[in-house]
């Protein structure tokens, strides 16, 4: 009696570890399927630095190479109309990297790993960035507002979109991939002329193929009626200030590769204060998105 006995208790305390050890198991796979960890290669460049050259003379060498002016082209934070009238531009010795090495924006920044979507435009460095779960996964140039018109800074979520619409400040003026951030002062994210500088009515200005992106990437907001908001869309960050009466930023690159780096640490200073709001919308919409068949 007393080994059959120990002989239960044993294959007892087998299956009790067994079991814990499954539920141990399932509890880790669903952690990780709860938030999955984005993963981007990037191709750095061997060399990292910067000089002047004529746009013209750069041209006619470079015009047919569209990987070169994609980057040229957000260097000098403008676009292809815009690039073939200025004078001299700003450009690498090496092309070969991904485009992120040649803008500001850190490729992790571990604060964000929590939230799922965020958008941050730079205004010192006149670019923007869209993160997935602290991953950077796009980047690119923009114009924000002109001295005498400038960007508002802060949090901001996105709200309504349009394909096309019209300006609220010239009737005649068409916005292209439109996602507006701040409905009662009209300011958005659009394609529109870069000239590589400051020049909006408040807007953030984009190149066509990345208002595209960033017009797919975030998430509209959920009206509960006509007056009210359910769920706020993707959370935008817009921070920082910019050096209207000195050279463009851009031109320190000749003679400090890095120049415009933002740290990750000053993202998270810049994120801080706004991440317990983010993450409570994220929770909302999670919801929402679950509670429709």
């Amino acid at each position: 009696m007393k080994k059959l006995y120990y002989t239960s208790n044993i294959v007892l305390v087998l299956l009790l570890v067994l079991l814990g050890s499954c539920k141990k198991n399932e509890s880790t796979e669903t952690k990780e399927k709860a938030k999955p960890k984005k993963s981007i290669e990037h191709t750095k460049p061997k060399t990292t630095s910067y000089q002047f050259v004529k746009t013209k003379e750069w041209l006619k060498t470079n015009e047919s190479d569209s990987a070169k002016l994609r980057i040229a082209y957000a260097i000098n934070r403008t676009d292809k109309a815009n690039f073939a009238k200025l004078d001299s531009v700003v450009v690498p010795a090496d092309f070969t990297g991904d485009i992120v090495y040649y803008l500001p924006f850190p490729l992790h920044v571990a604060a964000l790993e929590e939230v799922s979507k965020v958008i941050i435009f730079s205004y010192p460095t006149q670019a923007f960035a869209a993160y997935e779960n602290g991953e950077l996964v796009y980047t690119g140039p923009t114009n924000m507002g002109r001295k005498k018109d400038p960007t508002p800074t802060g949090l901001f979520f996105t709200n309504w979109k349009a394909e096309k619409t019209t300006s609220t400040f010239n009737d005649e003026w068409d916005l292209k991939w439109n996602f507006n951030i701040e409905n009662k002062l009209g300011v958005g994210f659009h394609e529109y002329a870069l000239p590589g500088y400051p020049a909006s009515h408040s807007c953030l200005r984009l190149q066509q193929n990345d208002a595209k992106f960033l017009y797919k990437f975030a998430d509209e907001w959920i009206l509960k009626d006509k007056e009210n908001v359910k769920v706020k869309g993707t959370p935008v960050i817009v921070f920082g200030s910019y050096n209207f009466d000195g050279p463009k930023p851009w031109f320190e690159l000749v003679k400090d590769p890095k120049a415009l780096d933002i740290s990750e640490d000053e993202i998270e200073n810049q994120a801080k204060p706004f991440i317990q709001k983010i993450l409570e919308n994220q929770k909302l919409r999670e919801a929402e998105q679950t509670a429709t068949p």
